[in-house]
């Protein structure tokens, strides 16, 4: 398999182990607003192909018809298995940016707030009421035709939910639904890289991912541990999250094994 890298810090460390295990790769950059590589990807005619970098290298993959190319995944708060597990599910409201300046009090109450699927236009997070609506309305002061692809839209539809406190935070990578490698990001308010997870989280994890089978080819998984016990907090897309303290030789040797094995990017 052929892997394509856009050149970032985090992605430096994916071309190390593609280099140490000789696997085929290349750095590119993307052009803004474009979405062209430069320098153009060699590719040979019916060869697996899998990018990464940002979230927008979907659009390459998808006009060249690449596969996998990059692991788009649905909005996991629709999910209905793991609707009871999420963090911020049972309480969140989903609205379209276009109904916030009318349904969002522009006071200082704080708000945990990210798009519902995964199109990166805005960076989860916490803001005030008022801040979101700022942001809804200089948005909404833009005719459609004149925001940038990718950025946040009339339409586009978000969440917001109170904040909670979290004691601990994890990514996990799910390749062909199995937890390959995982990574501590956070410990209480520091942001903590470290290769390990406590037996608990991961066994949570596991039992996500089994009740949810084929949701995606890979993806990766955010758990939290919480005053209330352990949670999901989100999915993202695999190709475009960052890596952390994760094993990557573990994660490109099963995106390897994964692609060796006809019909499994359906």
């Amino acid at each position: 398999m052929r892997w394509i890298l856009q050149d970032f810090e985090d992605t430096r460390k994916l071309g190390d182990v593609l280099a140490r295990l000789g696997l085929t790769h290349s750095w590119h950059k993307v052009v803004p607003f474009v979405g062209t590589l430069q320098p153009d990807p060699v590719m040979a005619a019916g060869e697996e192909v899998i990018l990464f970098g940002s979230y927008t290298l979907w659009r390459y993959a998808k006009a060249h018809g690449l596969r996998p190319g990059v692991f788009r995944i649905r909005p996991f708060l629709h999910e209905g298995p793991w609707q009871a597990h999420m963090l911020n599910g049972p309480n969140a409201r989903v609205l379209p940016l276009a109904a916030i300046p009318k349904q969002v009090p522009a006071d200082d109450r704080p708000w945990f707030l990210r798009p519902t699927d995964d199109s990166k236009e805005i960076a989860g997070g916490v803001k005030s009421g008022r801040e979101i609506v700022e942001i809804a309305q200089k948005v909404l002061a833009l005719p459609e035709d004149d925001l940038p692809r990718g950025s946040l839209n009339h339409q586009s539809e978000l969440m917001l939910c109170p904040p909670a406190h979290i004691n601990a935070e994890w990514r996990l990578w799910v390749v062909d639904d199995v937890v390959v490698t995982w990574s501590l990001y956070r410990f209480g308010p520091r942001v903590v890289y470290r290769p390990e997870i406590d037996d608990d989280a991961l066994a949570f994890a596991r039992d996500l991912v089994a009740a949810n089978p084929r949701y995606a080819p890979a993806y990766v998984m955010d758990v939290c541990r919480t005053t209330d016990g352990l949670r999901m907090l989100e999915t993202n897309c695999l190709n475009a999250a960052g890596f952390y303290a994760a094993d990557l030789n573990k994660l490109v040797m099963a995106l390897e094994d994964l692609s060796s094995r006809t019909g499994t990017w359906t």
